[in-house]
């Protein structure tokens, strides 16, 4: 860095690196090694946006077979888990049915191990 009254074509250039290294930095999606302009507006990059709404497709799916009772939280992890060829993450679960019951689409109900996952209807 240094002070001038002038800009010279080398301090365009230093910026240019320094912006591409910045956005490099911040918007590489750790999965892909990709830049991903996505994970700088919404925090989380298409492959994750991807992946989640994958499970949460499964997960309709699962309670659409589930009856009127639910499933089990535990139990809806180790179905999924068994269908997926990646393991399913319990924080991006959890963001998941989070999401669900934010829309309406599904309740939980009981705390800890003794929860379960019910559609509601609509």
């Amino acid at each position: 860095m240094r002070f001038s009254k002038f800009v010279e074509l080398q301090d365009v250039k230093e910026a240019v690196r320094l912006m591409r290294e910045a956005i490099r930095t911040s918007a590489m999606d750790p999965r892909t090694g990709k830049i991903d302009m996505g994970l700088l507006n919404t925090g989380t990059g298409s492959g994750q946006r991807k992946m989640r709404d994958d499970m949460r497709k499964e997960i309709l799916t699962l309670l659409d077979g589930a009856g009127v009772r639910g499933i089990k939280w535990m139990d809806a992890m180790k179905r999924l888990g068994e269908q997926s060829s990646i393991k399913v993450d319990v924080a991006e679960f959890a963001e998941v049915i989070k999401g669900l019951e934010n829309e309406g689409r599904v309740k939980v109900v009981g705390e800890r191990d003794k929860r379960t996952i019910r559609k509601m209807d609509g």
